[in-house]
C-alpha cells in the first residue's frame, strides 16, 4: 500500500542503495513518505521493485551492483537524464562476512571491502560530479557502530571505518559547493541480517543497549530524512550514532 506523503523532502530526487530490505528499505519508505521521488536500488531487482511499489507511484526500482563503478556512473547518469538533477544520495548497501581474523579468507575480506567501502566511493564520486555542478546536494552514508572495532568483523569494521573517513573528506571537499556529507552509525538494528545471529548473542547485544531494545530501521530512517532535508543545510562532516546509547 502506498504511503501518505509529508513535505519534508517534497519532490526531492533521491537514490537509496541496498533498498531491497532492512535499513535500506526503511530509509526508502521514509524518504517517500516525506515526499521524495525515490529510486530504490538493490542488487536484488525483485526486492527493489517490491519496495518501490510500496513507496508509491513516483518511486522506481532498479538493479545496481555497487561494486561495479560503471554501473554506479550509469545509474546516476540515468537519474540525471530522467529528472534533470539528483538531490539526495543514501549509500546504504552493505554485506557482512564475519570471521575471526586468523580464519578470515581473502574472499571474505575483498567481498566486504568491495560492497561496503568501494561501493560508497563509486556512488559518492558519481553523485558529487552532479551535485557540485548544481551547487547543492545531500549525501548520507551508512557506516556502523562497528567502525570502532568489533570481534569477528575485521573486514566489516575496516570498511565502515573507511566510510567515516571518506564521509569526512567528502564533506570538506564538497562544502564549497553547498553539498553536505554525513555518516550514520547504526547500533544493533532488528533486520534480517541481525535475526540470523544466534539468540544468545542477540540477547547479549540487546543487554548492552541503555534504552533496552534493538533499534528499528525506522529509527535510522528518521535521522537520514533530517540530514537529507533543507533543514540540515548547516550539518556536514558529522558522524551520528543511532544505537539507543550502545556507544557511550
Amino acid at each position: 500500500m502506498a504511503l501518505l506523503s509529508g513535505d519534508l523532502l517534497n519532490e526531492k530526487i533521491a537514490i537509496v542503495t541496498g533498498a531491497g530490505r532492512g535499513i535500506g528499505e526503511g530509509i526508502a519508505r521514509k524518504l517517500a513518505h516525506e515526499g521524495a521521488i525515490v529510486v530504490c536500488a538493490d542488487v536484488n531487482f525483485s526486492e527493489a521493485e517490491r519496495v518501490a511499489r510500496d513507496c508509491g507511484k513516483q518511486a522506481s526500482g532498479v538493479r545496481l551492483d555497487v561494486t561495479q563503478a560503471g554501473e554506479c556512473d550509469a545509474i546516476v547518469k540515468n537519474i540525471l537524464d530522467r529528472y534533470g538533477r539528483l538531490d539526495i544520495l543514501v549509500n546504504n548497501a552493505g554485506i557482512n562476512r564475519d570471521a575471526m581474523l586468523h580464519k578470515m579468507t581473502d574472499e571474505q575480506w575483498h567481498q566486504v571491502i568491495a560492497v561496503d567501502l568501494s561501493g560508497v566511493f563509486f556512488m559518492t564520486r558519481a553523485a558529487s560530479r552532479i551535485m557540485r555542478a548544481a551547487g547543492s546536494g545531500r549525501i548520507v552514508n551508512i557506516s556502523s557502530a562497528s567502525w570502532m572495532g568489533n570481534i569477528g568483523q575485521a573486514n566489516y569494521a575496516a570498511a565502515k571505518a573507511g566510510v567515516v573517513g571518506l564521509s569526512r573528506t567528502a564533506a570538506k571537499e564538497l562544502a564549497r559547493s553547498q553539498v553536505t556529507v554525513n555518516a550514520i552509525c547504526p547500533g544493533f538494528i532488528d533486520t534480517v541480517m541481525t535475526r540470523s545471529i544466534p539468540e544468545a548473542i542477540r540477547e547479549q547485544q540487546v543487554a548492552k543497549i541503555p534504552l533496552g531494545r534493538a533499534g528499528q530501521p525506522a529509527d535510522v530512517a528518521a535521522v537520514v530524512a533530517f540530514l537529507a532535508s533543507d533543514e540540515a543545510g548547516y550539518v556536514t562532516g558529522e558522524v551520528i550514532n543511532v544505537g539507543g546509547g550502545y556507544v557511550l
